[in-house]
């Protein structure tokens, strides 16, 4: 039986405030009052759609060690490398790389349910990953800027433990253009509405559904969860309608307090649905994008024997209010602000050193002495152990999974960061090792000595004079 075997999902931890956006430019927009409602999730200034897809495929894996991993794909419209591959960062962050067929899917908004059909198609061969992801930058006081959301959302695919077996799945091809971002262009550019409705999806979507469900056997009301994610609306419903499916399964788009995360959105409803779904109870995930995808699949048993995860509730559930309209314009590079001397700096990797230590880096794999057990970071020939020394002794030891707690810290004023003061410190984690860390999503009253931390995976900086090599690495942030 192929299927889902495991999900996962990532939502930033700050929510910008629309009332916000809509205050700071009321004066020119008015017309955006209606839509001054609720909030929206807001990457913080080091997170990006490869730092989020990290996160949602450790939420996704779990305890699952993932180099059993045979194939993943990864799909956003807004990969940070355009000449490099982004999967295989995020290959690289997993420490996976050996047997693994690593992709990047883009293009299209609905690339994330195009790659979770691949996804499925290949698990035969293997467990096989799709993690989803976009961060869009919007034009300011423009509705896109209140509607749109940052998020991921990743699937395990296999043939083993299916919490949601594949029941059908059609696809169809169309160069209808709702919306596009030139190559010249970091902001889409939409059509009518009304155009879009009436000529897009009322023409296209019907029919996929339909055949979709010829293909299951089934009709319309054997549908539990339907899943559609759209700017408008009433779009879902009409559509649903129009299939015969029950306006009580359409699910919740989530716009109020997350927005729509573009290519990841209906794979985030997804992992949503999951998260409630009982056994036998048939799923269907649309992804609408120059075409259409239609995706049904049905819960089974395995899915209430699911180790706990965060998912989107928990991520949703893990926020902070942002009011702060500026840093959001900020953190996305549409305020040129004075960095002052203290941020001109030369950034230049050495990428033979990324190379040949990128376990250290992306992995955040240290040492582990086979003689006296001593856990270090970083892994080096000879143990600290002032008792052992012993040499070449060190296997490898993953510390990006482990608690660690903070031993000393500081708030640096002085140092440039976008988003002072500047929280980092020396971390320990349980059997050992130790080194000096950058903090992040935290709050004053968060750091103390002793607080329990996580490592998460973020953009350590960038190099804007080499055309913006993103450098990442592993941060501390409060558990």
């Amino acid at each position: 039986m192929v299927g889902i075997v495991a999900y996962g999902a990532y939502v930033p931890r700050l929510r910008l405030q629309r009332q916000a956006v809509y205050d700071a430019n009321k004066w020119f927009a008015p017309n955006l009052r209606g839509q001054a409602k609720g909030e929206r999730s807001m990457a913080n200034w080091d997170e990006d759609s490869v730092t989020m897809a990290v996160e949602a495929a450790r939420d996704c894996l779990g305890e699952v060690d993932a180099k059993s991993l045979r194939n993943l794909h990864f799909a956003s419209t807004t990969l940070p490398f355009k000449d490099r591959q982004n999967a295989g960062v995020i290959a690289a962050a997993l420490t996976v790389e050996q047997g693994l067929m690593a992709s990047d899917v883009a293009g299209s908004q609905k690339a994330g349910t195009s790659a979770l059909i691949a996804s499925l198609r290949s698990a035969d061969s293997g467990p096989s990953m799709v993690v989803a992801s976009d961060k869009r930058l919007t034009r300011v006081a423009s509705a896109a800027e209140l509607q749109y959301g940052d998020a991921a959302a990743a699937f395990l695919c296999g043939t083993d433990k299916v919490i949601a077996k594949l029941v059908a799945t059609h696809s169809v091809s169309m160069d209808f253009i709702d919306h596009f971002r030139g190559d010249e262009s970091d902001f889409d550019y939409g059509w009518e509405e009304r155009w879009i409705r009436d000529e897009g999806y009322l023409k296209i979507v019907p029919p996929a559904v339909k055949a979709a469900l010829a293909a299951a056997n089934l009709k319309g009301a054997d549908i539990a969860h339907f899943i559609m994610a759209s700017l408008m609306p009433a779009v879902p419903k009409q559509m649903a309608k129009m299939s015969g499916i029950a306006e009580t399964a359409v699910r919740d788009a989530l716009s109020d307090r997350l927005g729509d995360t573009g290519t990841a959105h209906p794979l985030v409803m997804l992992a949503h649905t999951l998260e409630t779904a009982k056994a036998g109870e048939r799923i269907m995930v649309l992804g609408f994008g120059q075409g259409l995808d239609v995706i049904i699949l049905e819960a089974t048993g395995e899915l209430a024997k699911l180790p706990k995860r965060m998912g989107v509730s928990g991520w949703l559930a893990r926020r902070k209010a942002e009011t702060n309209y500026l840093k959001f314009l900020a953190f996305n590079e549409m305020l040129p602000i004075d960095k002052g001397m203290r941020a001109e700096f030369d950034k230049k990797t050495a990428l033979s050193i990324l190379w040949r230590k990128r376990d250290m880096i992306y992995g955040l794999v240290g040492g582990k002495c086979r003689v006296c057990g001593t856990v270090q970071f970083p892994k080096s020939q000879v143990c600290v152990n002032p008792n052992c020394h012993a040499v070449d002794s060190q296997d490898d030891y993953r510390m990006s999974g482990l608690e660690a707690s903070v031993m000393s810290f500081t708030a640096d004023s002085l140092t440039y960061s976008p988003d002072p003061p500047a929280w980092y410190g020396m971390i320990t984690f349980p059997e050992g090792g130790r080194f000096m860390a950058d903090f992040t999503d935290c709050d004053k009253e968060q750091v103390k000595v002793g607080a329990k931390m996580r490592m998460t995976f973020r953009i350590r900086d960038n190099d804007q004079m080499r055309g913006g090599f993103k450098r990442y690495f592993w941060k501390a942030t409060p558990v």
